[in-house]
């Protein structure tokens, strides 16, 4: 059967990735696997899990959270019932996360974190992204010949792991905001780790998928590949080593996960990866930070929306695609002509993502010149003159030359990002709003497990390139720098008050996904169940990805005619939105993965 654009029904999707390097690399299968129900006892998980499939939003008055699997969910429901704020709610999420979708995100990743103040009334944004090791070099993913590496042949081991992220951003976001006690709000997971928990089909399935890899080191093998087979869904699986880590950090917090055994053993099995060892030493794990960054607001219509900026280029190239699609009537989802312009708007933002956006701490970045509706007005009109010729499309995405007061003399990145990673969208009852996207990169991150968790890859987000024709790539590798992310966790205003909290996986496609999903909510008015199971049409390079087997795909025939090429492919985004309104909260989940929201 046909799935329609505004279906909830849940999809079986698998492997979704970024000609461009990141084109190139779509035929290597990333994090992916078929989505299934997870089999619950609560009442409420099961009411939540019905209203996805039957593609109706989760309403509530007080508060309420959406992320990537019921069991996180249920444990921030606990928090947010017993009076905790959103930040509390996040750490027990993200805390469940890490044990039972531990290929997406955890404790040996990084995050960025987007937060709106109901007392403040302002909107920040907390940086908890995983940093280059300072003994790196700019030349380490290439080789010999200063060839890049190969995609997995830098991914696989020590070599491509940062300092994680997330355990810090964790802390530093219940110390601004939080009101639970520290110790409880890793209760639920303790329990989990300790007692075991039921594996999912989408674990089970990504195992089974990975098994080559996941086998290289033993203590991921023997976790991963019990007795030498995959896990298989339905199992109880225990991590008492995880529970362990949960307990230190718990109880001594931020400071006993970056010094002593814990640090200690994340840079014994980087430094000490057989065949391909990292460069993480201590001092990278007592020099890093969370920093707390400006808030990036692109004006949408009457709307402003809010996300992370650099190093991730999430809000920036989300905002662009917004910017440039707002100089045109786009009010039929089900036209060739509307996918046009949005995904013309996407490569012209993409174009210039791929040369300026960078971490700018290292790099200079004109970050208030690439969002100027003025500059976006005049990127509209390289896609505003093909119009009056409906038989083609946009010839090509070149960079432009937003207003800036330093040179730009920087080559194109050439950059792989893996689509794995997760979303958490959380309101509590005082009206603060969280959206936080979570990671450890490619699925499974470095295949490294040690202390119950695995281990980044994040460092293969930067170029593996320096230079281009003789120019600096601003996303190239330097020691201490956070490598540029796709990450766009999300909250837009309206006149001062939040209206929508969203984010999404899914590597460089984040941005499409999450560009769509608002469009779908503010200008197409589909409610947030809606928004987030609606079909996919992605351009990000010059190619119109499709999603398989949904109505959107019927315009292929019309999107070539207009002189695209076009790729019919499953797209596995992992939506996680809550729209805020004045007659309370609602609530949307993802039907291509395993997640639901849950309120009161």
């Amino acid at each position: 059967m046909r799935k329609t654009f505004a279906a909830a029904t849940a999809l079986a999707l698998v492997h979704s990735f970024p000609v461009h390097a990141q084109e190139a690399a779509d035929a290597v299968a990333p994090e992916g696997g078929a989505t299934g129900f997870i089999s619950v006892t609560s009442e409420k998980i099961r009411d939540a899990q019905d209203a996805k499939a039957a593609g109706k939003p989760v309403e509530a008055k007080n508060w309420m959270v959406a992320a990537a699997n019921p069991l996180a969910v249920e444990a921030g429901a606990k928090v947010l019932a017993n009076g905790g704020s959103a930040a509390d709610a996040m750490v027990a999420v993200q805390s469940v996360l890490g044990l039972v979708e531990p290929q997406s995100s955890g404790m040996g990743g990084g995050a960025f974190l987007v937060w709106y103040d109901a007392k403040s009334g302002e909107v920040t944004t907390l940086d908890g992204r995983e940093t280059a090791p300072l003994e790196a070099t700019p030349t380490l993913f290439q080789d010999e010949n200063g060839d890049p590496l190969k995609f997995f042949d830098a991914v696989v081991g020590g070599r491509s792991v940062g300092t994680p992220g997330t355990p810090m951003l964790m802390e530093e976001a219940w110390k601004r905001w939080g009101k639970a006690e520290w110790s409880d709000l890793f209760t639920d997971a303790i329990t989990l780790a300790d007692r075991g928990f039921e594996v999912s089909p989408r674990l089970a399935s990504l195992v089974a998928a990975d098994t080559d890899r996941l086998s290289r080191f033993a203590t991921t093998a023997n976790y991963f590949m019990p007795g030498g087979r995959p896990l298989e869904a339905g199992m109880r699986l225990q991590n008492t080593a995880y529970a362990d880590t949960l307990r230190t950090f718990a109880e001594g917090g931020a400071d006993a996960f970056y010094s002593g055994a814990i640090a200690e053993a994340i840079v014994d099995t980087v430094r000490n990866a057989e065949g391909n060892p990292g460069v993480l030493s201590l001092k990278d794990f007592a020099t890093y930070s969370v920093k707390e960054r400006d808030a990036i607001c692109a004006p949408y219509l009457q709307y402003d929306v809010c996300g992370m900026g650099p190093p991730s280029s999430g809000a920036l190239t989300v905002g662009q695609i917004l910017g440039i699609v707002g100089n045109f009537a786009i009010d039929d989802p089900k036209d060739a002509d509307t996918w046009r312009m949005i995904g013309d708007a996407s490569r012209l933002a993409f174009a210039d993502r791929g040369r300026y956006m960078a971490d700018s701490d290292f790099v200079p970045m004109p970050v208030k010149g690439l969002i100027d509706p003025a500059y976006l007005e005049e990127r509209a009109g390289m896609i505003e003159g093909d119009r009056m010729d409906p038989g083609k499309a946009l010839e090509s995405a070149e960079p432009g030359m937003p207003a800036f007061d330093h040179a730009m003399l920087l080559g194109d990145d050439q950059s792989i990002e893996y689509p794995s990673t997760s979303h958490i969208s959380i309101v509590d009852a005082a009206g603060n709003v969280l959206s936080m996207t979570t990671t450890i990169e490619n699925g499974f991150g470095s295949r490294l497990m040690t202390n119950g968790f695995l281990l980044n890859n994040e460092l293969t987000d930067f170029s593996f390139a320096t230079q281009d024709d003789g120019k600096p790539i601003a996303n190239r590798l330097e020691p201490g720098k956070r490598p540029r992310s796709s990450m766009s966790p999300t909250i837009v205003m309206h006149e001062g008050n939040p209206v929508l909290a969203i984010g999404s996986p899914g590597g460089s496609r984040i941005i499409g996904y999450v560009a769509q999903a608002i469009l779908a909510h503010l200008t197409w008015g589909m409610d947030v169940q809606q928004a987030v199971s609606m079909p996919h049409a992605l351009n990000r390079f010059g190619t119109f990805d499709l999603e398989e087997g949904t109505d959107i795909a019927t315009l292929q025939p019309a999107l070539e005619g207009l002189g695209y090429k076009v790729s019919v492919r499953e797209l596995n985004s992992g939506l996680h939105a809550i729209s805020i309104g004045p007659d309370g909260l609602r609530g949307g989940a993802d039907p291509r993965r395993e997640g639901i929201a849950l309120g009161e």
